[in-house]
């Protein structure tokens, strides 16, 4: 079930800077996430993506916040209750603070990253907890690229590109930092496809995404990403392959929308 919820957060690994004229601030996206359970395709989780701002002593940020919530049904089978946060710069979308608490089955961690995109450098902060409920911290500096992104910001970002200037075949790779490591992921224009979907039929963006040097997602085309052919570009379907099998994320509805 890990794998799961890293394969669904791969899908928000696409970055390049830009600037937003696309991302509302008070923007509310809702999913389910299904996967595959002895061959029949079942709701385990309910995916929350909001957004928000947030004024400091010295600046106003944009907050982009994600959750993961099983539904209650799947909560003795493997309870899951995972946040995702992100505070950026509400134009460039750079981050400053990235923030990961996540609880699965048991299993507890919470990441912290400082960005100081001047140095290069991120904060990083990790928690865990052992078998008796004591927690213990790891602290480092990294280094990282200038164009290195966290989860949350990179799903937000790739709705600030051109893609309308995208051929079939064009690819793009982007740097994602997760679990103190940087990913190179890789963005590959398919084709624009009509699709049916909770908040109706829509024109999208057909994208096929990669891992390099990672085995958390499977196959050529079978993690693939639609988003809404509009000025909007939300995320409407994904499809993912993982090692332990496949699953979809489903919008179901969108609202606070931008335009």
């Amino acid at each position: 079930m890990k794998k799961i919820i890293i394969a669904l957060s791969l899908f928000y690994s696409l970055v390049l800077i830009s600037q937003n004229s696309t991302i509302s601030p008070d923007e509310k996206l809702v999913y389910t996430a299904t996967y595959n359970m002895s061959g029949i395709l079942t709701d385990i989780a309910q995916v929350t993506m909001e957004t928000s701002e947030v004024k400091t002593s010295k600046s106003t940020l944009l907050r982009l916040k994600c959750t993961a919530t099983t539904y209650k049904k799947w909560d003795n089978f493997f309870k899951i209750r995972d946040l995702y946060e992100s505070y950026v710069n509400p134009k460039t979308l750079t981050p400053y603070l990235y923030k990961r608490d996540i609880s699965e089955g048991g299993y507890y961690k919470f990441m912290q990253y400082k960005f100081k995109p001047k140095d290069g450098t991120v904060q990083s902060l990790k928690r865990k907890k052992r078998k008796d409920g004591k927690t213990w911290d790891e602290n480092k500096n990294l280094k990282v690229g200038p164009k290195t992104k966290d989860l949350v910001s990179t799903f937000y970002h790739i709705r600030t590109l051109d893609i309308n200037k995208a051929k079939p075949g064009d690819q793009q790779s982007f740097t994602v930092l997760f679990d103190n490591e940087e990913n190179v992921v890789t963005l590959t224009y398919i084709a624009k496809e009509t699709i049916s979907t909770n908040i109706g039929r829509k024109e999208c963006y057909k994208l096929a995404i990669s891992l390099q040097n990672n085995d958390i997602l499977k196959g050529k085309n079978d993690n693939l990403l639609w988003l809404t052919a509009d000025e909007n570009k939300i995320p409407v379907y994904a499809t993912f392959k993982i090692p332990v099998g496949n699953g979809e994320l489903k919008i179901n509805s969108a609202k606070g929308l931008k335009y």
